[in-house]
């Protein structure tokens, strides 16, 4: 049975406490247990959804938040257990979800998917940004980059230690990775689903809008056991919820290549494109996201 036990760990001028004070500035790790040995870390502020899985043999931890939130982030593993981390997996290569590496001992395995590792890096602009994010790697003279990496499989420990790391193919970048704790049927998806909300496409860094309905639908017909799912930055939702989001994007997909076909522009697309019915809980897009979208997959149709 699935638990769900949140603790506040508050860190705020190197002081570690578990009650939540007002302090400014301050960096609050929300961790949410979801089973004995397999915590998910939130934080106002500190980008993607962290997963620590503790083994027998030290701790697995996927993502690592936005810049100065590693060291929050072992503050509160140093919370939770006394194993230490051997092995830290990034789901993908932005900026919310890497920048806490650099905070990492260099004893840890840093794993990504080979694409986010050459992302990691250049840490180029996203699409539709001008501006590149904070480069903390060039920072820390390369300290938080990737140790390893995989193409399409890798497994990381043994029995119900192990944890499987998979790549369907481009989705929310090129190299996005899904993480699996087969023991808990429980996975973690990273940005490629964010929540129940239309997906970033950064083309910049391998995305494709073109692409990501069928590495959603691949996920979901491939990956057996699951029942449970940490996603990017949301709550926790359903392998029929996978099975949902799959649906939304190729349908976004239809609705772009229709708008596209009939000769519209891409603001045109935009202003007429609503919500479809049935898709419930589902937020509806920022005005400059959804023009990205639209201009992500106008440009992949092109060819551009």
């Amino acid at each position: 049975m699935k638990r769900s036990i949140v603790l506040a760990v508050v860190l705020g001028l190197g002081a570690l406490s578990l009650a939540i004070v007002e302090a400014q500035d301050a960096m609050v790790i929300e961790v949410e247990q979801l089973e004995d040995n397999l915590y998910v870390l939130r934080g106002q502020g500190g980008g993607g959804n962290t997963a620590v899985f503790v083994t027998s043999g030290g701790v697995v931890v996927v993502d690592s938040k936005n810049p100065g939130w590693g060291q929050s982030i072992l503050d509160a593993i140093g919370e939770i257990t006394s194993n230490p981390v051997t092995t830290l997996v990034n789901t993908h290569s932005h900026h919310d979800h890497v920048s806490g590496n650099v905070a990492f001992p260099a004893s840890v395995d840093i794993v990504t998917h080979e694409v986010t590792a050459a992302n990691m890096q250049v840490m180029r602009a996203y699409s539709g940004r001008t501006e590149p994010p904070a480069n903390v790697f060039a920072d820390s003279m390369g300290r938080g980059l990737p140790t390893q990496t995989f193409s399409e499989r890798m497994s990381i420990g043994t029995g119900d230690d192990r944890v499987d790391l998979y790549h369907f193919g481009r989705g929310h970048t090129g190299g996005d990775a899904w993480i699996v704790f087969p023991v808990h049927g429980t996975l973690h998806s990273g940005d490629i689903f964010p929540g129940k909300n239309l997906p970033f496409l950064d083309a910049n860094n391998g995305g494709s809008g073109v692409d990501i309905p069928d590495s959603l639908q691949k996920a979901h017909d491939n990956i057996e056991g699951v029942d449970t799912i940490i996603t990017g930055h949301s709550t926790q939702m359903t392998w029929a919820d996978l099975h949902e989001y799959a649906a939304f994007n190729r349908d976004f997909l239809s609705a772009v290549r229709a708008g596209h076909a009939a000769g519209r522009s891409v603001d045109e697309i935009v202003a007429g494109w609503t919500m479809p019915d049935g898709y419930e809980g589902y937020r509806a897009p920022a005005p400059a996201g959804l023009t990205n979208s639209v201009q992500v997959i106008v440009d992949e149709l092109e060819g551009n």
